[in-house]
């Protein structure tokens, strides 16, 4: 007589899955912090060093979570240590040493992840136009968005340590103007989509998301030459706290992720419409180019008046990106996932946003009580975070509660881009206020 045997395989705890790269970058991550606690405590006051030790764990543990954030994170280290080493304490060998001054200071950087950035965009395009080789162009938009996201951090680590050569009271974390931020706004993005890529098993969506991310450095090369802003000033005395190094992070978290969930649900309406004919029902193709074309609207007018020769050249790109989709819609949209993967992909990354974008809104609450004396004064830059919050607040309340699915959720996901890039720049632009700070 036969006898069965039933094998039970329990699902094995979380430390138990560690492999010995993790525990030696468990290790490394470890040694660096302490390292740079014990280097610069004196320099901090007991909030910062919280936030150093705090920061530790954390990175570990994102690490663990996703892996290829550790190759990423040493990738990083080392070249931005090598960076540092190659100053030799002296800024002015940024214009010196070959390797300073066409890849590793801090704007030759930046400016590379700009370049790499364009390029991916361009190469997972392809992936989506061609025929028979849309694998290998997909692979190269992912493995150059990788590179992107490396040159980008390399640049914001260098930068970082440049401003506190200048002086003792010029340094600080890179995050506290519109050409920081917008940096931090291009990797977080990027970053966050590869990992979507990496849990979906596609790269289809890249060609959408890196849209958002192309526009985004469209304006960082823009707001470089007319303002100079890549150079590093001294803080304002508002954002002299340490509330900013957590702060400005968090409310960008959400910014990116709001803006992938924005470009997922135009690929979703994409699809949903891809054999349509009657061309008012092609309305997001309409719309993307009304997003497309905001900023050389906006920002177009030259010293001699008119649209600068940057933002017409801009301007043509756009009309020639939304004409492609349009001609090329169904091919697109036979290669972009399922509805469900799209819908998921959209549900998670609001999700995330809105945890850290309810975060950054209570921080932002705690750093006003102190800089200002009143955690709340209807400031035009509060209000209208106030309103990002309640447009995700009820998304979420109506997808959880009522089980809101399909082109509605699309449509309310793109629009609400519209709504956070107002918040985000519209305010700075066109309202005055406790943050005019933040002005172009």
């Amino acid at each position: 007589m036969n006898t069965a045997t039933t094998t039970i395989t329990l699902n094995e705890g979380f430390l138990a899955r560690r492999r010995p790269l993790d525990w030696v970058f468990a290790l490394v991550v470890l040694g660096g912090g302490l390292w740079a606690f014990n280097r610069y405590a004196a320099s901090m006051d007991v909030y910062e060093k919280a936030i150093l030790l705090g920061t530790l764990p954390a990175a570990i543990w994102l690490g663990w979570f996703w892996r290829p954030l550790q190759g990423l994170a040493a990738a990083v280290a080392g070249v931005s240590l090598a960076a540092i080493g190659a100053y030799g304490g002296d800024l002015a060998r940024a214009d010196q040493v070959f390797w300073l001054k066409y890849f590793l200071s801090s704007q030759s950087a930046i400016l590379w992840s700009c370049m790499l950035f364009f390029m991916a965009t361009a190469f997972y395009w392809g992936g989506l136009a061609v025929r028979g080789q849309a694998d290998v162009f997909e692979r190269l938009g992912s493995r150059l968005t990788w590179v992107a996201v490396g040159m980008a951090l390399v640049g914001t680590m260098v930068r970082w340590w440049e401003g506190h050569q200048l002086g003792p009271d010029i340094g600080h974390i890179p995050v506290s103007n519109l050409y920081e931020v917008f940096v931090l706004f291009c990797w977080l993005t990027a970053l966050f989509y590869l990992y979507f890529e990496e849990k979906y098993a596609t790269r289809a969506l890249g060609a959408f998301v890196l849209l958002v991310v192309s526009a985004a450095v469209g304006f960082l090369l823009w707001y470089t030459v007319v303002r100079e802003a890549h150079e590093i000033q001294p803080l304002v005395p508002a954002l002299k706290s340490w509330w900013m190094k957590l702060h400005v992070p968090a409310n960008f978290i959400g910014y990116g992720t709001f803006a992938l969930a924005a470009m997922v649900a135009f690929a979703y309406l994409i699809k949903a419409q891809a054999t349509e004919t009657r061309w008012y029902k092609l309305a997001p193709l309409w719309l993307l180019g009304v997003v497309l074309c905001f900023e050389p609207l906006v920002f177009r007018k030259s010293p001699g008046g008119g649209m600068s020769n940057y933002w017409a050249v801009y301007f043509g790109i756009s009309a020639l990106i939304v004409a492609g989709i349009l001609l090329a819609r169904r091919r697109i949209a036979e290669r972009l996932p399922s509805f469900e993967v799209l819908d998921d992909v959209m549900y998670k990354s609001i999700a995330v946003g809105f945890a850290f974008f309810t975060i950054a809104t209570v921080l932002g609450a705690l750093w006003a009580a102190e800089a200002w004396g009143g955690y709340w004064s209807w400031d035009p830059k509060e209000t209208w975070a106030l309103i990002v919050w309640l447009n995700y607040a009820a998304w979420l309340h109506m997808r959880l509660m009522k089980g809101l699915r399909g082109v509605v959720s699309a449509w309310w996901a793109l629009v609400g881009l519209a709504v956070t890039t107002f918040a985000f720049l519209g305010v700075n632009m066109f309202l005055s206020g406790l943050h005019s700070y933040g002005t172009l």
